[in-house]
């Protein structure tokens, strides 16, 4: 499934590129839609981290190839059209969102659309297979829906919204996934997918690890192996703050503690206690040693917040709210900064799009995984600090807007040893080292 799958990643990235080269195509001959070349806002994308692509010189070469412009590359999973693809409800309101994409700007500053173009039809037919849902089982032949894949550090960080529905009618119970803990994640799942969908969500899992506590407490990675009950109790400051952020959106919520070999009695005590102290249960799951047997605990309390009633969702902010005031209540509520801070000209892009009816949209923030600032390597709880937002993008068809903190990317690189140097084929033609 890591290599590949069905193909949807293929299709969402041909469908956005199709859309980029129909922009320099329509300059070529002739540009009838006054196209100003120096606000062509859409990017390309390729499913590979490449930082060497995140800007670029195009159409070099001559009369030949186009009129010479800077460009970019962004990651697959950054792209609005994987966005639309996990929000459109159907075919129709996919060639809908695909239409309503803006790709450029005119000298006027009018917004020049993906349907002036005319390339909704053919972006939706690339994606007429991709927007249906891949069913897959678990090893214990459990259905599971696996569709889309928006990474929640850069995008909205869901799964499709035809998925879920499709899975509500199906079964009692619905368990759907938000990437990267409660500041990013679930807060885009709340406020964004939840949001636009409709849906209503009955009850909330938090997993954490010993790991992550330690980690978070100040233990080095090589470190995270050995016993260090101190570290454990520092780091649930971290839990504990993604606790009281799932809290805020009215959602009755369970810690599962993913149980890790290394982890002691004592470490495991030490979580427990915390949670306890929160007024919430933490419960150790060792699915990956016993697969469903070792998590049945968990079920069974899931279902009895999902029947409780307890839910009173809410979304974090009104639709009617300012765009700025919105990434500010995420920054002061969620992220627990002192606030938001951004350069006049990323404030007069926001206000100019209010001014053009996008003002009720949510916003998207894209932001690093790692801290609740903006500073990877601050750890823990921070409190009182400052989020930069340096650049905004409008996301008209998928319907947010982005707000790109910190020296977060929308095309990551590589790291000095890449996964890539231990995957091979071995002697009997199987692959090793995927994970």
């Amino acid at each position: 499934m890591n290599l590949h799958f069905t193909g949807d990643f293929h299709a969402i990235t041909t469908a956005h590129n199709l859309l980029s080269a129909l922009i320099d195509n329509h300059i070529y001959w002739g540009n009838e839609l006054n196209i100003d070349t120096r606000r062509v806002v859409w990017r390309r994308v390729m499913d590979m981290n490449d930082r060497a692509l995140r800007q670029i010189n195009c159409s070099l070469g001559g009369v030949a190839n186009g009129f010479p412009r800077e460009a970019g590359f962004d990651i697959t999973v950054a792209s609005e059209v994987m966005a639309i693809l996990c929000l459109a409800t159907d075919l129709k309101d996919l060639e809908k969102r695909l239409g309503d994409i803006i790709v450029a700007y005119r000298r006027d500053k009018s917004p020049v659309f993906a349907r002036d173009l005319k390339a909704d039809g053919a972006m939706a037919v690339l994606l007429k297979d991709a927007v249906q849902p891949n069913l897959v089982q678990t090893l214990e032949n459990n259905p599971a829906f696996v569709h889309g894949g928006p990474f929640a550090n850069i995008a909205h960080g869901c799964n499709s919204v035809v998925a879920t529905t499709t899975a509500l009618k199906l079964a009692d119970y619905v368990v759907t996934e938000a990437g990267f803990g409660a500041d990013l994640g679930a807060e885009k799942f709340f406020d964004i997918k939840c949001r636009k969908a409709g849906l209503k969500p009955a009850a909330a899992v938090i997993v954490a690890t010993v790991r992550a506590m330690k980690m978070n407490g100040g233990v080095k990675k090589e470190d995270l192996g050995k016993e260090n009950i101190e570290a454990v109790k520092k780091g649930c400051a971290n839990l504990g703050r993604h606790i009281e952020n799932v809290k805020q959106f009215g959602v009755p919520a369970v810690v599962a503690i993913n149980h890790f070999y290394s982890d002691t009695d004592a470490e495991i005590a030490a979580m427990k206690e915390y949670v306890a102290a929160m007024g919430e249960e933490a419960i150790v799951c060792k699915h990956w040693a016993h697969g469903s047997a070792g998590i049945e605990e968990l079920a069974h309390k899931v279902v009895s917040l999902a029947e409780s009633g307890a839910s009173q969702f809410a979304p974090l902010y009104p639709d009617d709210m300012k765009l700025f005031d919105k990434i500010d209540t995420i920054v002061k509520r969620i992220y627990r900064g002192s606030e938001a801070i951004a350069d006049k000209s990323v404030r007069d892009q926001l206000h100019a799009w209010e001014q053009a009816g996008y003002g009720h949209l949510p916003v998207c923030m894209a932001k690093t995984q790692y801290s609740f600032s903006t500073d990877p390597n601050l750890r823990g709880a921070p409190t009182g600090h400052v989020v930069p937002v340096r650049e905004v993008r409008l996301a008209a068809g998928a319907g947010f807007i982005v707000a790109i903190c910190g020296e977060i990317m929308t095309m990551p690189g590589l790291p000095k040893a890449p996964s890539s140097e231990k995957i091979f084929l071995n002697e009997a033609g199987q692959i090793e080292g995927l994970f």
